[in-house]
């Protein structure tokens, strides 16, 4: 015979069941079948009973629907063939800017042990730690060098930083000195000496920004972003004559390979322009045998601006003043290739679309394409 419950046992079990209760977890608590509580249910309030069955149904489909949904994106493996360093950081970016979600919620979401989520938070929270101590280095090596009048060289950089209760290695220091573009006068104090004389009166432009005709003057100059923990950096080449941005490259290292590199597609998509004058300031890679060698060889003349005078290049550190408050200050880039994106979308935009008040506000491609339709005419 059938065990009979008492009608107020059965109103209490019903009763829980309307505040939350899960249908299968009263089932276990009390020994009873879902079917006999699905009964007790009509039973005990018919009115409700069957809005409650409805919505508990409507309820269980949407939980069968997301655990399909889950079961889907598993089996296509797709988070798995995201690099892990990827989840990494994406992790550490919800985690903490969404305080709802547990580190184990957000882990299994992502198939990320929690033990290595954990040892990736430690671990950048280290890096920064080290990036603070760098960059204060940094600025102590840069100040120590620059009170020597540029004629200490690492050695002497740690000696006098030992002085000062800092111990660091001179392979550090060395490094550091690379990084920032710093060597003492000393070691090549000849060779500076024949190449300001080489270039005391190589300005060929003169502050004269403007130009009678396409690749007829380029000028040139490098920037840097920073992204994170690092920096980006950007060459860009611009036709004085339109404002175009004939070429442009970006680098994690500002190297005469991302000059050359730059310079030799720009050079190959303009069509080896002739009677060509290139105009930069005298960093580094410009100034660099190879870079020189390739313009010379390309009959490319080479212009410097003055030493101590950016307004010499005026055109292109306009150009990156205006890149960075149209764009780059507007965003926060993820990653090296983010940043990428936005410098391929923002010169687009500059070249094809952005006005230009120097070009009675046409765009570098719309007045070289009026200028190419007046040589058309001439002939």
């Amino acid at each position: 015979m059938p065990k009979q419950y008492l009608p107020e046992f059965k109103k209490q079990v019903v009763l829980s069941i309307q505040n939350g209760l899960p249908v299968p977890e009263a089932s276990r608590k009390h020994q009873i079948s879902p079917s006999t509580l699905y009964r007790w249910i009509k039973e005990v309030a018919p009115a409700n009973g069957q809005v409650f069955l409805t919505n508990y149904t409507t309820l269980e489909r949407k939980i069968q629907r997301v655990e399909h949904i889950l079961q889907i994106i598993r089996l296509s493996a797709i988070i798995e063939n995201v690099p892990l360093q990827k989840r990494l950081e994406i992790l550490a970016r919800l985690h903490e800017q969404f305080e709802q979600y547990s580190v184990h919620e957000l882990c299994e979401a992502l198939n990320v042990a929690r033990g290595t989520f954990y040892n990736h938070i430690f671990r950048k929270s280290d890096r920064t730690k080290y990036i603070e101590e760098q960059q204060a280095l940094m600025l102590q090596v840069k100040q120590i060098f620059d009170d020597s009048k540029q004629r200490y060289g690492a050695e002497k950089i740690r000696i006098t930083l030992a002085e000062n209760g800092i111990k660091v290695g001179k392979k550090r220091i060395l490094a550091i000195m690379n990084e920032l573009g710093l060597v003492s006068i000393r070691e090549n104090a000849k060779s500076n000496y024949k190449k300001r004389q080489q270039y005391q009166k190589h300005n060929l432009i003169n502050r004269e920004f403007s130009a009678k005709r396409q690749n007829e003057i380029w000028v040139s100059d490098i920037t840097y972003f920073k992204i994170k923990d690092y920096a980006a950096y950007l060459c860009v080449i611009i036709d004085l004559f339109s404002r175009r941005v004939v070429g442009y490259r970006v680098s994690r290292k500002s190297s005469t390979h991302l000059v050359t590199a730059t310079f030799k597609k720009a050079f190959e998509d303009r069509g080896l322009p002739a009677d060509l004058t290139f105009h930069s300031d005298r960093g580094g890679q410009y100034t660099s045998d190879t870079f020189m060698s390739l313009l010379r060889n390309n009959g490319v003349k080479q212009s410097f601006s003055n030493s101590g005078r950016p307004y010499d290049n005026a055109v292109a550190e306009t150009f990156f003043a205006t890149f960075k408050k149209e764009e780059a200050y507007r965003r926060d880039y993820s990653s090296e290739a983010d940043f990428r994106k936005s410098v391929d979308e923002y010169i687009q935009f500059y070249n094809e679309v952005r006005l230009h008040k120097t070009l009675a506000y046409k765009s570098p491609a719309r007045f070289e394409e009026l200028y190419g339709q007046e040589k058309t005419q001439d002939l």
